[in-house]
């Protein structure tokens, strides 16, 4: 069987995980995946996603579908870490995780097509080169572009919407209200919602993504200055200076 692939990443929202999702679909069967009438997930209500991610699990003859979910806390720690695993990394080695796994679960793949992150030549270039007997189309916009695409942007979009919803704090928090808004960095509701649960020392729960500007942004308006003494010995071992401030 050959397949259609795609995959692409969740909003770069700041509190909750970011899903990466593929969707896969016999090319002899891509008029069927056209006709339910998928579409960027950006473009839809939740009613409406709703709706299509249960048709398409319906329809699991012919398209098929996979998910990886990144909590906050490892997005944070990879790209605050001493060696920065930045998000244009974490992201292409994500979508090119969930291509071998398609490949690995038996699916023939014969075409991929993927929504950019950063600049589209470089992200293709390195696609194609990892899979180089796959044609691989890497193009900003692609899930407004293929429905291929616009069918993985849905699945993405309810599963982080599910994993928001359910989300299970670890923190005991006081007075917590689940009025996140969108997650968007413009959105006027999540600015709040990180103001009201910013704590002054150790700064937000796990839920959110501390390496985002707008976390970050709100951390340095609300919070504590943090001077970190680190001993000689590890200074010169790590090359650093002894005082790190703030934290």
């Amino acid at each position: 069987m050959a397949a259609f692939t795609a995959s692409l990443l969740g909003p770069p929202a700041s509190p909750g995980p970011m899903v990466y999702a593929i969707c896969y679909c016999p090319l002899s069967r891509l008029a069927d995946l056209e006709a339910l009438k998928v579409a960027d997930s950006k473009t839809l209500s939740e009613s409406e996603r709703d709706r299509l991610f249960a048709k398409m699990k319906e329809d699991r003859d012919f398209v098929g579908w996979a998910l990886d979910v990144l909590s906050p806390n490892l997005i944070s720690t990879s790209m605050l870490g001493r060696v920065k695993y930045n998000l244009n990394s974490l992201s292409h080695d994500t979508a090119a995780g969930l291509v071998q796994y398609a490949l690995d679960q038996g699916v023939q793949v014969a075409k991929v097509f993927v929504d950019t992150v950063g600049m589209p030549e470089t992200y293709q270039q390195r696609l194609q080169q990892r899979f180089p007997g796959v044609e691989v189309t890497v193009k900003a916009k692609a899930d407004a572009l293929y429905p291929v695409v616009s069918a993985a942007s849905i699945c993405a979009k309810v599963a982080r919407d599910q994993a928001v919803r359910n989300w299970q704090f670890v923190e005991k928090l006081q007075d917590l209200d689940a009025d996140y808004g969108s997650g968007y960095p413009n959105d006027p509701k999540t600015k709040a919602w990180l103001r009201r649960h910013v704590e002054p020392v150790f700064g937000f729960p796990q839920f959110v993504r501390f390496s985002w500007r707008t976390a970050q942004s709100i951390l340095e308006k609300e919070a504590e200055d943090v001077t970190w003494w680190v001993s000689q010995r590890r200074c010169e071992e790590g090359g650093r200076e002894a005082q790190l401030s703030p934290a």
